[in-house]
């Protein structure tokens, strides 16, 4: 084989590890091939100039030189960088939703879009998280099984059938039309009306409840008027309990009103007076009443009456429990 073609050989085989993540060692690929470092850093040169004059095609892919490994990795605009997938990887272990065998599969396959380089040190930060990691409880195999199949029959508009364990532990079968899938606190529920009412009403399902799906041949159609805006919902809603639209009003006094704006994205503020802030929010639901009584005197129910009730009942309650 003529020079020349070895030399493309080369720049080839460098490329394709680079593009594999591995990290490229001038002094280990001129030891592999016999040829001296110069050589290899030449076509190293020639590689980094070839992808500069193909920058679009290539996707910005650069290759950098690492002074620690002193080694080249290979960089481009669709690798996941190492401060954004650990951001990633700390909301989801925050979040608990996954099992540990789920969320250590999907850890690695991240980190393979990510240079090797920071590889290492990403494992070190990681791994510990992960020897205390706690899930929460799933009745399902897969929460991410779930979720996928449950969004393809979102997406075609499939009816289906679920077994689900309701918060009582009964087991009930259902047969629904999934509408819209969302996440709050460590849980995923999926949002779907009932094919046997015709009321409309929408109903949530917690994902790691349901054991069993079965996907039937019929395709619904929502009614217009009835399509679901989940982003609207998660605006209104605390810990995903069902209820009626209303707008609350209450008298926060605690140190920060800006976690209470925060936790409910609806809310802002319509008074202040001296440590008092007036809070106006559209809500559904009873939920949030649980996040507000975890304030304790900080907050003080104002509107509407209904809910100025069941505030005051929930706290006489807890106080009949000390008697």
């Amino acid at each position: 084989m003529s020079s020349t073609g070895t030399k493309k050989n080369r720049m080839l085989e460098i490329f394709f590890r680079a593009m594999k993540g591995e990290n490229i060692s001038v002094k280990k690929i001129a030891d592999e091939y016999g040829v001296s470092s110069k050589s290899i850093s030449r076509d190293i040169g020639e590689i980094k100039n070839f992808l500069y004059e193909n920058r679009e095609l290539v996707g910005n892919a650069e290759l950098k030189y690492a002074a620690s490994s002193k080694s080249y990795y290979l960089e481009f605009d669709n690798f996941l960088l190492s401060k954004e997938l650990i951001a990633v990887i700390k909301m989801m272990i925050g979040c608990r939703a996954f099992s540990k065998m789920e969320i250590l599969d999907l850890i690695m396959k991240l980190k393979n879009f990510t240079p090797v380089h920071d590889r290492n040190m990403l494992e070190k930060i990681i791994r510990k998280e992960m020897y205390h990691y706690n899930e929460v409880n799933h009745d399902c195999n897969s929460v991410i099984d779930n979720l996928w199949q449950l969004t393809r029959c979102i997406y075609e508009r499939i009816e289906i059938s679920v077994s689900y364990y309701k918060i009582s532990r009964e087991m009930v079968e259902r047969r629904i039309m999934p509408v819209a899938i969302m996440f709050s606190d460590f849980y995923f529920y999926l949002i779907a009306y009932r094919c046997d009412e015709n009321d409309w009403k929408p109903l949530y399902y917690r994902v790691d409840r349901i054991v069993n799906i079965v996907e039937h041949r019929k395709r619904f159609e929502i009614e217009c008027g009835h399509d679901f805006d989940e982003g609207a919902l998660r605006n209104r809603i605390q810990f995903m309990f069902p209820g009626e639209y209303r707008k609350i009003g209450f008298e926060y006094t605690g140190m920060s009103v800006q976690a209470i704006l925060d936790k409910i994205p609806t809310a802002r503020v319509v008074n202040k007076t001296g440590k008092a802030a007036i809070i106006e929010a559209e809500t559904y639901g009873t939920g949030i009443n649980m996040f507000l009584l975890s304030q304790g005197s900080r907050v003080k129910a104002l509107y509407p009456q209904d809910f100025v009730d069941e505030m005051r009942q929930e706290v006489e309650n807890m106080c009949n429990l000390y008697k």
